[in-house]
């Protein structure tokens, strides 16, 4: 049996395609990710809200999401939703499906940092003349985010990872590149090989500027929640 003779400068020259397509993968997480956030705050409120139709709604989705295949929801996305006359680009499909599996999942999480906060402190911020946006805004939403902010950040991960599923419905994202790229040159070894390395050192990126945007924003954050119960409870 031969051995297998690495050719490295084919993957160097293919290099900035690479780059491209890990933008478009940061691109596409970012973005689902800051949607999927918004949303997953309203699932969550939903979920916990004493209107049954809200509850009943919310909890749909959630159960949707964190039950379904991320590949069956971008399939459906690209192509369940083409056979209605609606086409949506590889990218939007990914985008649609990410946006909607991060809602779901973190709606569970921010529920229950909603949950550790005790119910005094709301209502001891409406006694203080704040109406609910602003005793959220101020008082709860600051101490829900700081303390669910790493299981936040291992779903940033996650959607990183997932969106290599765009592959399959062509989309031009790393792995798209990657496949597109060894399938021309037949160095399929080879570029794989960069392109894990590419999202190992993504990654750990996004965990290293995860943790400087920790220390940067919560800085203090418990010294801020001892006066939030000193000054509410």
């Amino acid at each position: 049996m031969d051995s297998y003779n690495f050719h490295w400068s084919v993957v160097w020259d293919a290099f900035p395609q690479l780059l491209g397509g890990a933008f478009t993968t940061l691109h596409v997480s970012v973005l689902s990710m800051l949607v999927g956030i918004v949303a997953a705050v309203f699932l969550a409120l939903g979920k916990m809200s004493n209107s049954k139709i809200l509850s009943f709604l919310s909890s749909i989705w959630i159960e949707l999401s964190r039950n379904t295949p991320a590949l069956f929801l971008i399939y459906m996305a690209y192509f369940g939703l083409g056979a209605y006359g609606i086409h949506l680009s590889p990218y939007l499909s990914v985008f649609a499906a990410l946006v909607f599996v991060n809602g779901g999942y973190l709606a569970e999480t921010f529920r229950g940092g909603f949950q550790s906060i005790p119910p005094t402190q709301y209502n001891a911020a409406r006694s203080l003349g704040m109406n609910s946006v602003q005793a959220y805004r101020h008082i709860i939403l600051p101490q829900m985010f700081r303390r669910i902010y790493h299981p936040m950040t291992n779903q940033f991960i996650w959607s990183i990872l997932m969106s290599s599923l765009g592959i399959l419905v062509g989309m031009n994202d790393l792995s798209g590149e990657t496949q597109r790229l060894q399938s021309s040159s037949f160095r399929t070894l080879e570029f794989f090989i960069v392109a894990a390395a590419m999202y190992y050192v993504i990654a750990k990126l996004v965990l290293f500027a995860a943790h400087l945007v920790s220390k940067r924003v919560f800085k203090g954050s418990y010294h801020n929640e001892f006066i939030y119960s000193y000054l509410l409870e």
